[in-house]
């Protein structure tokens, strides 16, 4: 009877835990309803492949989590202090097979985690070009305090805290920082992150498939201004960006070098601007005024 009971008390605990499982899975997902979570919703060829990437290791890690949590709490259940059914034998020998397990299971494991993440480590290398039949469009990007600077060399144009792109067109954004701490260029719904730091030129490569507005930001703590340290990505079409650029254009804002220092200035949540013509060479300035043993200012 005794026996018969405690099965029944297992089982009433299974339910409740598998219960409390989907009540949980069903409050994360009424929780994310409605909101733009960037890792789960991808929007450009690179975050999608991110994101089936990290959606495979994450089975593959829960495969071998929730077996070994589950594992670790029957054990410690059944060999209770006042368990006196349990069997206490410290001098048990392992079989064979024990030991054979022990290092093949986690050794599968290992094997399907590499087979996915080494090749995807090199196709989604983040200076690798994005192989498409558009052109490719090249945008500078300064990260400042607290500010990020836009520069369409091809355009002539430069935008802070916006940026437009054409859709199913490679991005390459060539990134340098002026006169702050590193900080970290990241769209979440087109793909990862990549750092900024002076004198030094990051590029990462990135394509829209959707159009929309999607938040950036840096994903690096940098300072006091942090937090207002946001951006707008908007993914458009070929046309409606020839006419922001065209827009951009007539602009009576011009960013010369008197603007540029300016803008170096430590600011807080700053709207965007848009500049209708940029200083000649000023991405080449602000790499290379770091360049020498102390480096050299304008």
């Amino acid at each position: 009877m005794t026996k018969r009971k405690n099965k029944l008390n297992q089982g009433w605990l299974v339910l409740i835990i598998i219960l409390g499982l989907i009540d949980f899975g069903l409050l994360i997902r009424k929780l994310l309803h409605g909101h733009n979570v960037g890792l789960f919703n991808p929007k450009g060829r690179i975050a999608e492949q991110q994101h089936s990437l990290m959606i495979y290791v994450a089975v593959v890690m829960l495969i071998i989590a929730i077996p070994s949590v589950l594992l670790l709490y029957f054990i410690a259940w059944k060999y209770r202090e006042s368990n006196t059914k349990a069997t206490y034998d410290p001098d048990m020998r392992r079989s064979r097979w024990f030991d054979f397990s022990a290092w093949a299971v986690p050794t599968v494991f290992m094997l399907l985690l590499a087979s996915a993440m080494i090749p995807a480590s090199h196709r989604l290398q983040p200076r690798k070009l994005i192989a498409s039949d558009a052109k490719p469009l090249t945008i500078q990007v300064i990260s400042m305090r607290w500010k990020w600077l836009f520069i369409y060399p091809d355009q002539k144009i430069a935008t802070i805290n916006f940026v437009q792109l054409p859709l199913n067109t490679p991005v390459t954004f060539e990134m340098t920082a002026d006169e702050t701490p590193m900080s970290s260029f990241w769209i979440p719904n087109l793909g990862g992150q990549l750092y900024t730091m002076t004198s030094h030129v990051n590029r990462l490569n990135l394509i829209a498939n959707t159009p929309g507005d999607y938040p950036g930001s840096s994903a690096e703590l940098n300072g006091a201004g942090f937090a207002g340290m946001k951006f707008t990505a908007r993914a458009s079409s070929m046309e409606n960006f020839d006419n922001w650029v065209q827009s951009v254009k007539q602009s009576p804002e011009v960013l010369d070098a008197t603007g540029y220092q300016s803008l170096l200035k430590p600011s807080e949540y700053n709207p965007a601007s848009f500049y209708s013509a940029v200083e000649p060479n000023l991405y080449t300035y602000v790499i290379s005024k770091y360049e020498g043993p102390g480096g050299h200012k304008h």
